[in-house]
């Protein structure tokens, strides 16, 4: 049990729609990421399937239970959804001692003192805080604060959990640390999870399936790989990604797609009608040498970032900029010539007027 449903859910505040008419499922047991922009939706989708917000239209159903219907007058308030919540904030209380800011919710159920004591130290080991359960929040770092916040949901073992942006206030060793962690506690828990983020990263790594919105909307659904891969337009291209796509508008001629100083290859199978396009690659996508080959295309670099297993090279062809992203820690000098090549068939094509992805309907 865990499967969540919205229908035709409207969200206003005043004259500004938040939500247009969502329609969203998620599977039992699934791990969906909300991604997208501040101000998309997301965290209010979200915190409409807590309960916690109202829709102006719509029906909201958890399994089987109507929980929130419009037309049926139905509102079933927070406390009676059981569902798990983690914040951004932590939300752990100053005064309690960390078993107790765990155990709090379970006293009130009026569960048995050897189960609350079983599920406190299953949920302290889980989360790496044995030995911790008499300190308070104040004597723990923001790492082990978050660890207790999530504690507290493994403890009341919901069957669904919905995260807010739940890593934003650590830093970036403990953002990596945190996610392995949740990753763990959706497959130990078999819990269905909807997690709310703007961090790509944290909806790449994961997602069962990833939705990303915009204004409101629902601009497309998959799985990660299919997001990142067969991005449905170019907002989803550029919001995915780092560093981030390359777009070159263009035209096709004689079976090839020239775009002001460069020329890439004609997806097999694509339409030679179809006249100017955008195309969008991938920095890792394009092949690189530091010696001249036939038919690769001369550029010369700019910037040079290396990030430590990977380097981001700024490049330009005549005066198009390029970015590229190879393996390894590599340093040039500024002005070195390479050659690039891109790859058949790795790339995706936009309609300049829809910004539609036209390989998604082609083949």
């Amino acid at each position: 049990m865990g499967q969540i449903l919205l229908n035709g859910i409207v969200k206003s505040y005043g004259k500004e729609v938040v939500v247009k008419n969502l329609d969203l499922k998620v599977e039992t047991g699934e791990f969906l990421t909300i991604l997208g922009p501040s101000g998309c939706g997301k965290t209010t989708t979200l915190r409409m399937v807590a309960g916690l917000e109202e829709p102006d239209q719509g029906m909201i159903k958890l399994d089987d239970k109507v929980v929130f219907s419009r037309n049926d007058g139905v509102v079933v308030p927070p406390e009676a959804r059981h569902l798990g919540l983690i914040f951004q904030s932590y939300a752990l209380w100053p005064h309690m001692t960390v078993a107790k800011n765990i155990t709090l919710a379970l006293k009130e159920q009026k569960i048995s003192k050897s189960e609350i004591s079983d599920r406190l130290k299953n949920a302290l080991e889980m989360v790496q805080l044995t030995g911790y359960a008499e300190r308070y929040p104040s004597e723990l770092s923001g790492g082990q604060q978050q660890r207790v916040a999530v504690a507290r949901l493994i403890a009341l073992r919901p069957k669904i959990l919905l995260m807010d942006e739940p890593l934003s206030n650590l830093d970036a060793k403990l953002r990596t640390e945190m996610r392995a962690s949740l990753k763990r506690l959706h497959r130990d828990l078999t819990a269905t999870t909807v997690y709310v983020t703007h961090d790509q990263i944290e909806a790449l790594t994961l997602s069962d399936r990833v939705i990303i919105m915009n204004e409101g909307r629902i601009m497309q659904e998959g799985s990660p790989y299919d997001i990142y891969h067969h991005p449905a337009n170019i907002f989803v291209a550029e919001f995915i990604g780092d560093p981030g796509i390359n777009l070159f508008e263009g035209k096709i001629d004689n079976g090839k797609i020239k775009c002001s100083d460069i020329e890439i290859p004609l997806p097999e199978n694509f339409p030679k009608n179809k006249g100017r396009l955008i195309v969008g690659v991938r920095p890792e996508k394009i092949e690189v040498s530091k010696t001249k080959k036939n038919g690769w295309q001369e550029v010369v670099t700019g910037i040079i970032q290396p990030t430590g297993a990977n380097t981001i090279i700024e490049v330009k062809a005549g005066e198009t900029p390029i970015t590229l992203l190879q393996n390894g820690f590599i340093t040039l000098p500024e002005n070195s010539k390479l050659w690039i090549n891109f790859e058949h068939d790795t790339f995706s094509c936009f309609d300049p007027e829809t910004q539609e992805n036209l390989r998604n309907n082609v083949g």
